[in-house]
């Protein structure tokens, strides 16, 4: 059934999320709101009233906007509508659509943009807490955007958002921005130990494509769902002004790809970052009380040379250039692998360490190696960086402001967020 317009609720909407012009029609039933939906046209806006509604099949959304003329799906008030059941949103050969507002509580059958949509948008939206194993988000078309979102409490394996693509090719151009990720625990469930990302970035099949994504100004708190908080596996992504706090024993992964830039992200009560693949940039970022600040992955395999995409790619001509590690137990850090191929050509510079049990340890084969400029200032063991490589210099007070790094607070991101 339809009501009658609420005017003064949809201009504020309308407003909140950039949209101007055409006032929201609002609907009672899931029913109804799905026709809507299908019969929908450029520069449609269509609400559903707040509630509590549950579903047995997904909302398919197949209508098509345009660039300057969008279709907007939205609550009748941030948060105030609970879509619940087994299926949330599915989006089969739309385009240019905003869905903006819901409280979506689904994991298994979650919210999925297909590889026949394009330029949609998610913002204002709470995914979780959802019961039972998949993703919350499953991205596959070019030219999403995922915003000012919360993702939320998560303990079954399936990814919070999950991009992946295919016949070779990753979701392109993807913005994941201003979103609180939070509270992913690790599944009590056997054998889901692996498989619980907040954030997988490809897969490894789609490993040598190329997505050109951008994940940035996001906060991630107590994300130990496993050790990959992300998992990027695609090329040329980047990871930018991002907050990770308090997730012990998670890295965020360059397990797959090439060709990423990790730059200016904070980094406080984690596993820090680890890197696999060639021609990485990580430059930067501040790390603080972690277990471990920069991983440089010891190689398993070549990929250039024909090995596996599965495989743990050797990692060559990486340049780690202005981190500040600061009371890390271990700044730099390589594992031991059997037969490992280690890492090649990695240029280590301009980087300050501070305090800690390690400054730089490498476990495995380390050919070309590039050390200069860096300074370490009363850490623990230092091994395996030639004296011509360092200074003991005093860098004076340290903190993410000396890189000009953002570090994100609840009231910086999600739903709320101005």
């Amino acid at each position: 059934m339809k009501i009658t317009f609420k005017k003064q609720i949809a201009g504020i909407l309308l407003s909140f999320i950039g949209i101007t012009g055409t006032f929201a029609e609002t609907y009672d039933s899931v029913t109804a709101f799905q026709a809507a939906i299908e019969r929908a046209v450029p520069g449609d806006v269509i609400a559903l009233k707040n509630g509590v509604y549950t579903t047995d099949k997904p909302i398919n959304v197949p209508c098509t906007g345009s660039k300057d003329n969008l279709i907007t799906i939205q609550a009748e008030s941030v948060g105030g509508v609970e879509i619940k059941g087994t299926h949330g949103f599915t989006f089969n050969g739309a385009a240019y659509v905003v869905v903006s507002g819901f409280k979506l509580t689904h994991a298994s059958g979650g919210n999925t943009i297909r590889t026949n949509a394009n330029h949609i948008r998610i913002t204002r939206c709470i995914f979780g807490p959802g019961e039972g194993k998949g993703y919350y988000l499953g991205v596959r078309g070019d030219d999403c955007e995922v915003d000012h979102c919360e993702f939320r409490d998560k303990n079954r394996v399936g990814n919070m958002i999950d991009v992946a693509g295919e016949n070779g090719q990753v979701a392109r151009r993807l913005h994941i921005h201003h979103n609180y990720f939070h509270d992913f625990k690790k599944s009590e469930v056997s054998g889901e130990s692996n498989g619980l990302e907040t954030i997988r970035f490809g897969l490894s099949g789609l490993s040598m494509s190329t997505g050109n994504g951008l994940v940035e100004y996001n906060l991630f708190v107590r994300c130990e769902g496993e050790n990959e908080l992300i998992s990027n596996k695609s090329c040329g992504n980047t990871y930018r002004c991002n907050t990770f706090l308090d997730s012990r024993g998670a890295q965020l992964t360059l397990r797959h790809g090439n060709d990423c830039m990790v730059e200016k992200n904070y980094f406080r009560g984690t596993d820090g970052l680890r890197i696999f693949g060639d021609r990485n940039i990580i430059r930067e970022n501040f790390f603080e009380q972690n277990t471990l600040g920069i991983n440089i992955g010891n190689g398993g395999a070549e990929v250039a040379d024909g090995a596996a995409l599965t495989s743990h790619d050797r990692p060559d001509n990486n340049g780690i250039r202005k981190n500040i590690m600061l009371n890390n137990r271990t700044s730099y850090y390589m594992g031991s692998r059997n037969n490992g191929l280690g890492a090649t050509f990695t240029t280590f510079s301009e980087n300050i360490i501070v305090g800690g049990e390690t400054a730089v340890k490498i476990d495995g084969p380390y050919p070309g190696a590039v050390w200069e400029d860096n300074i370490i200032w009363k850490a623990g063991t230092i091994s395996n960086i030639p004296e011509s490589g360092y200074a003991e210099t005093d860098p004076g007070a340290l903190s993410p402001q000396t890189l000009d790094i953002p570090v994100l607070t609840v009231s910086d991101v999600g739903p709320a967020a101005k």
